[in-house]
Parts: C-alpha cells; structure tokens; sequence
C-alpha cells in the first residue's frame, strides 16, 4: 500500500481544523500512522496471527474503523479457505476507496465486504473475530459502551475482539513520561515541532483517548470476562478480549 510523505501540518495555520479522515489524509495516511504510532506494523502483524488462530470456518469477521484495510487484509491472508466474510467499515468514503483499491491488488477467494457507513449503525452477527484498530477513541464517549455491548452479543461463544488505542493515564507523571517518549519517537521519524502541535490541535476535539482501567470495565460491564493486554508502547496499546 503506498502513500504519500505526510506533510499535511508542515505549513503554519492561523487557526488548525479539527482532524477529518478526508482524500487529503487518506493519501498520506500510511506514512503518517508508520511514523506516528509505534508498534503499528507489530499490531497489524499479530492481528494476522489472531486471525489465524481464532476465525472458525463460515463466519463472519468485522474491521470496524477499517481505514486502508491493512487489518483486512492481514486477516484475509490468513484465513483462506474458510469460506468466510470480511465485513470492512468506515465513514470514510475516501478511505473506503483507497482501501478498496487495495483490496483488489491482491487475489483472494475470502470476500471482502466494503461499506462506507457509521460502525454504531452496522448490525453485528455471526462473528468469531471483530477488529477496532484505533477507532473506538474517535467515537463519542457516551457511544462506546453501547458498541462493545452489541459486539459482546454478536460475538460467537469463544470469539475474539481486538482493540487498539492511545491511553491516557489518571497519573499525571506517567501521561508526562510516556507523552515525552511518544513526541520523541515522531521527531525522530521527522516530524517538526510545527507538525506535532498543529496535529495535536487538530486532534484535540476528535480523539479521547480512555485509560486502561476504563476499558478494563467497559470489557466487565458488556459480559467479557477474559481479557488482557498483549502490546504496549508507550501511550498506545492493544488489547484482546475472548467471548
């Protein structure tokens, strides 16, 4: 999947937008995730391996947040032959298309269902696998627990969800360090000051971030009783829960 340099905060702005997942973010968008979250390619990797290990023959698997597809598609190499659906959302429609494009590069008899829609409105059912890569933070925070719930119920004895977020920590001497620690990893991946607080101001009303021990009760309140974290880096983590 190529993509453009991410440049789009390298100019000074007199009043930055809010961040929006539109044709301008979706053509740079590799390269900004490569060099904004650590671990990204670990992530989607195992994401791959968990597919391998969980998704049983004939049902179906939603990448809810689907952004280019990198999720889908790891998946889809995985579980070939399965006759299995891949059911891929976002409300984007740029990078609906972007990811479609994608999608076709490769051969596949696992098919790969694309919709442009709102993951709140998308009916949950016959699931061994469910995938919110860095999505579920840029929903509504009242909206989240209602998502996991339906998620719980749509999920198959034994399935699995994976999600993957930026935290923020109730200790502020930990959100300092581990904040200091992620702005260094994008300078040195070649952000500017001017790109990292211009993002910063965009994202700001977008993305809210939860701590670790909310989603923890979020996962006992909807029903999920084995859950735990699998990867950290930083302020980013993905965690796995079990049905």
């Amino acid at each position: 999947m190529n993509s453009e340099l991410d440049n789009i905060y390298a100019t000074p702005s007199h009043q930055v937008s809010d961040f929006v997942f539109d044709q301008k973010v979706a053509g740079v968008f590799n390269d900004m995730i490569r060099r904004s979250v650590p671990g990204y390619a670990q992530i989607i990797n195992t994401i791959g391996d968990f597919a391998d290990s969980h998704v049983t023959p004939n049902t179906n698997v939603y990448d809810l947040g689907c952004s280019l597809g990198a999720a889908s598609l790891t998946i889809r190499r995985r579980i070939e032959q399965r006759n299995c659906n891949i059911i891929a959302v976002d409300n984007s429609e740029s990078m609906i298309q972007r990811c479609k494009e994608n999608l076709s590069a490769y051969v596949s008899d696992t098919n790969v269902e694309l919709i442009c829609g709102d993951i709140r409105n998308i009916e949950i059912s016959n699931t061994s696998m469910v995938i919110l890569n860095f999505t579920l933070q840029f929903l509504p925070v009242e909206d989240r627990d209602a998502l996991i719930g339906k998620i719980y119920r749509g999920l198959l004895p034994g399935g699995m969800l994976v999600i993957s977020e930026k935290l923020r920590f109730d200790d502020n001497k930990m959100q300092q360090l581990l904040d200091k620690h992620h702005l260094d990893f994008k300078r040195a991946n070649g952000y500017s000051e001017l790109e990292i607080s211009q993002k910063r101001s965009a994202l700001e009303n977008v993305m809210k971030p939860d701590t670790l021990t909310h989603h923890h009760s979020r996962f006992d309140n909807c029903g999920f009783s084995h859950y735990s974290t699998w990867f950290q880096c930083f302020n980013f983590v993905s965690m796995v829960a079990i049905k």
